[in-house]
């Protein structure tokens, strides 16, 4: 899947919030199979690395257009080709 980093990229003003977010970013998504052969798609929630990092409420809207947006790569991700 290509997807171009100016598009979805959200994480700079994170970033100048909280530095120590850089330990998560960027966000990364993983997709795997387990023993049984099921596919799994698995990414950290963005409102948890938020509150990880103490973030406040000036992130709100940031973390909520990346939440948005990997809400809707992990739907396209799952789709049947």
């Amino acid at each position: 899947m290509d997807c171009p980093k100016d598009k979805i990229a959200g994480d700079g003003p994170l970033m100048q919030s909280v530095q120590t977010i850089g330990i998560d970013l960027p966000l990364k998504m993983l997709v795997w199979h387990d023993a049984s052969g099921d596919t799994w798609l698995s990414y950290n929630d963005p409102n948890w690395i938020a509150k990880r990092h103490g973030l406040g409420h000036e992130a709100e809207a940031t973390v909520s257009a990346i939440s948005a947006a990997l809400d809707a790569l992990a739907k396209i991700a799952a789709r049947s080709p």
